[in-house]
């Protein structure tokens, strides 16, 4: 009976544990990944990826377009044994960064919005697996999200920034 009960506990921690990994993030406005870059929510980033180089661009609250002035972006990602600290340059109104190798990492920003500010730090897993319901990279899919109450106004996914 003991060994039955802990069985079925596992299988439910399993089962939560996988739908918590997929899906439900949220997307800004160009159909990139949000990343939070503030402690209050009023200043977040929109990630995405075009011909192997990553685009951040600064949103405010109101998922409105930021210029970049003084900002500053540290990246890393990779294999966790080995992570990768890529060149992150300023084009535009976005910052880039190449992509590192393989198909699944986790990708870390330390995000200053002056050089005095305090180190915002914002993470989430890339996995460029396709989701075999709404045919978008697992990093970018928003089966959850749909799924989602519509009084439900907080992801499920967004991280809170270090310090919390």
């Amino acid at each position: 009976m003991k060994t039955s009960f802990l069985s079925l506990i596992a299988v439910l921690l399993l089962g939560f544990t996988r739908a918590l990994a997929h899906g439900g993030v949220e997307l800004g406005p160009n159909g990139g990944r949000i990343v939070e870059f503030s402690k209050n929510e009023t200043l977040h980033g929109e990630v995405t990826l075009a011909d192997g180089h990553f685009h951040v661009r600064l949103l405010d609250k109101d998922l409105k377009p930021l210029g970049i002035t003084g900002q500053s972006l540290v990246v890393t990602g990779g294999d966790r044994g080995k992570p990768e600290k890529p060149t992150v340059e300023k084009k535009g109104d976005q910052f880039v960064f190449p992509a590192p190798k393989g198909n699944s990492y986790l990708l870390a920003f330390q995000f200053k919005e002056t050089q005095t500010s305090r180190t915002i730090i914002a993470r989430f897993e890339y996995d460029a697996t396709i989701c075999s319901a709404c045919n978008h990279p697992e990093w970018l899919c928003k089966c959850a999200a749909e799924e989602a109450p519509k009084d439900d106004k907080k992801p499920k996914d967004r991280k809170k920034p270090a310090g919390k």
